[in-house]
């Protein structure tokens, strides 16, 4: 048993013994709100970058004719976001404190680069929406709280930034967060921190500054500090991502099934079962580059071996014999429409749901989300960056996880069998009865 408590509990700790865990967040945001000169400011003030790091960035902004340091720089890494000052692809930066270690995506906030947004908040436990205190909220903005919610991203830091420009007004601050707060609830989003701050220089973000005397609430590093971790998924996903034959010991050549725990634990002697095709076998062995170990937990990478031979492939999913979920070739989802042409119900697809690729069609489209009332409507469409509400059905039968329970299970991408474009991410909200 000792064996196992130390495998469950793998994070770092510290001095005292404190355990020390992660939290992975995302910034979102229109452009030029300053999301890369935020995350440049938390990781210059938060003593997390190098000082090879400092020296490039202070040689790049002098070349560029600029004094000191231009924060942005740390984080838009690509020579077109150099040139153009704008954020393109996700950088991802890492740093710690001495209670927690976190994992950043700063994303895009032009709306022609959305996919990318998706992507990179699609892990996320908070999102730090950012809004200019001068220009207030846009259409964008919009779009991304909406996003947010269509991931289910638990907690949301509504970052009021360059309140410099509105002489760290208390009034412009009020009125930003409490038109943030209706449109976050009306998405179903709860959990709202909203903090004023000055990323450019460094009012609210690690240290308080002098001039925001009237705000009493905490520090973005707070924030992040004392934000809960997204709740572990219940049950046991394992999407097999390839089956080998492999000599396992001096005498045995036996089949194992490699993949990675993405919720939950498996143990040798379990009973799991293999789906779509209900399976049943138990766990005879758990193998890793390091030899033989007694359980695997959630982020963990191994090789599954049955107590017998059985018909299981690549993109089938191994549960607990206990724990059985939803198989359907029918399902609802909430679409994020990435294509230039616009969603058809006469396309054919394929359906990318973990490790099983299977071909789908969109049998309806129930709504879209209009972004300026933030109401669905009745729509026959979606258009590039859209957010809908749809029917989809598959050729063959997958296991069907809601989204806000489990994200490997419960999202999916399709990509359209002409283009190969990827047109569409999708985040399954319940089997269809239909």
């Amino acid at each position: 048993m000792a064996a196992v408590a130390e495998r469950l509990d793998c994070g770092l700790r510290r001095n005292d013994g404190a355990r020390v865990d992660t939290l992975r967040f995302s910034t979102m945001g229109s452009v030029d709100d300053g999301k890369s000169t935020l995350i440049g400011r938390l990781l210059f003030d938060a003593k997390g970058l190098l000082e090879d790091q400092l020296a490039a960035v202070e040689r790049t902004t002098a070349r560029r004719g600029g004094e000191g340091l231009d924060l942005a720089l740390f984080t838009d890494g690509l020579t077109i976001e150099r040139e153009q000052g704008i954020t393109v692809d996700v950088a991802y930066r890492y740093f710690a404190t001495p209670g927690r270690r976190f994992i950043i995506a700063d994303t895009p906030g032009h709306e022609q680069y959305t996919r990318n947004m998706v992507t990179g908040a699609s892990t996320a436990d908070l999102a730090i929406v950012l809004v200019d205190a001068v220009r207030g909220i846009s259409r964008q903005t919009r779009r991304h709280v909406a996003i947010a919610a269509l991931l289910g991203i638990p907690h949301v830091v509504l970052a009021v930034n360059k309140m410099d420009a509105v002489e760290f007004s208390s009034a412009r601050f009020d009125a930003i967060a409490k038109s943030f707060a209706a449109a976050a609830h009306a998405l179903g989003i709860l959990q709202v921190t909203a903090i004023p701050m000055s990323a450019l220089h460094g009012d609210m973000v690690v240290d308080r500054g002098e001039r925001l005397a009237w705000y009493r609430g905490w520090t973005l590093m707070e924030a992040l500090e004392n934000a809960s971790p997204a709740k572990a998924a219940p049950g046991l996903r394992f999407p097999v991502q390839r089956v080998a034959s492999s000599r396992f010991g001096a005498a045995r050549d036996l089949r194992g099934y490699q993949g990675r725990v993405e919720a939950g634990a498996i143990a040798v002697g379990d009973e799991i079962v293999a789906w779509p095709g209900k399976i049943a076998a138990r766990v005879a062995d758990l193998v890793t580059l390091e030899g033989s170990i007694p359980l695997a937990v959630a982020g963990e990478s191994v090789t599954v071996v049955l107590d017998r031979q059985v018909d299981v492939a690549r993109g089938d999913v191994l549960t607990h014999a206990l724990d059985v979920p939803a198989i359907s070739r029918r399902f609802e989802a909430r679409l994020a429409w990435m294509d230039r042409e616009p969603l058809s119900t006469a396309g054919r697809y394929w359906l990318k749901q973990g490790t099983r690729t299977v071909r789908a069609t969109i049998e309806s489209l129930h709504s879209r989300l209009d972004l300026d009332t933030l109401e669905a409507r009745r729509s026959e469409r979606l258009e590039f960056n859209d957010l809908g509400f749809a029917r989809i059905a598959t050729a063959q039968p997958l296991v069907i996880d809601r989204y806000a329970t489990h994200r490997t299970t419960g999202a999916f991408i399709l990509v359209d069998e002409a283009t190969h474009h990827t047109v569409a991410a999708g985040m399954i909200t319940e089997p269809s009865l239909g």
